[in-house]
């Protein structure tokens, strides 16, 4: 909003930059004003900007006293540890209704509350991997685990497969009917010998599923000399 003696001394201004040969256009851009808006504050010079100062309050807006209530459930013992988004729905099956998803959220922010509230620590931001290029064979091996329909609907074999991302070929792969880091570091151990891989050569990425991360397949990584990379979790991207 600008009031009237302001729009005056915007205009003088700008009549004072055109005749010093300015563009009218572009005086006005330098002042943050478009030149329309210019042109019809010169049609009524004497009139300031009538839209009302005062703040709007909506009539059905939360008292204090409703606010704090809000704010006490949200961080009682029994829901300081839950979203609003559970909160709502637990309140609900009681059959109490004090504000809506949003309405929370909003409070929650307006006091600066709005961050992790489970009981658990809070995830912290995973760096991204250093890229991996390959220039050769046999310098980064890419490994998953994928699940194979059994003939029993619900079962499932598993394939464990190692693939060198240079070449694109197959160097390790064998089919269990269990999922277990055991067999990963077995195929792993049979791969670098048939190689002929040594210690420091190869990169060995992955995303961060259990057998990938577990202590067998670490332990095996660091006795074989083996690199190993991660992707960030839930961020397929960084996973060839």
């Amino acid at each position: 909003m600008t009031s009237l003696a302001q729009r005056q001394t915007l205009l003088s201004l700008i009549d004072e930059a055109v005749a010093a040969g300015a563009r009218a256009a572009r005086a006005c851009q330098i002042v943050g004003l478009s030149l329309r808006t210019v042109q019809r504050w010169k049609l009524t010079p004497h009139r300031g900007d009538q839209r009302p100062e005062r703040i709007q309050q909506p009539a059905n807006r939360y008292s204090e006293p409703e606010r704090q209530r809000i704010l006490s459930v949200l961080n009682s013992e029994e829901y300081g540890h839950l979203p609003p988004s559970q909160i709502v729905p637990r309140l609900a099956d009681r059959g109490d209704y004090l504000a809506s998803e949003s309405t929370m959220y909003r409070l929650l922010r307006s006091v600066g509350q709005l961050a992790h509230r489970g009981r658990q620590r809070a995830p912290s931001p995973q760096p991204k991997p250093r890229a991996l290029t390959a220039q050769a064979p046999n310098e980064v091996y890419c490994w998953d685990i994928t699940y194979l329909p059994a003939a029993i609907k619900g079962r499932f074999y598993y394939l464990y497969l190692f693939l060198d991302l240079f070449s694109r070929m197959i160097v390790g792969w064998q089919v269990y009917d269990v999922e277990d880091g055991a067999h990963a570091s077995q195929i792993l151990r049979d791969t670098c010998l048939r190689e002929g891989i040594e210690p420091g050569q190869v990169v060995l990425h992955s995303d961060n599923g259990g057998p990938m991360r577990g202590a067998t397949m670490l332990a095996t990584l660091r006795e074989l000399g083996v690199a190993p990379s991660f992707s960030r979790p839930a961020v397929s991207d960084d996973n060839p």
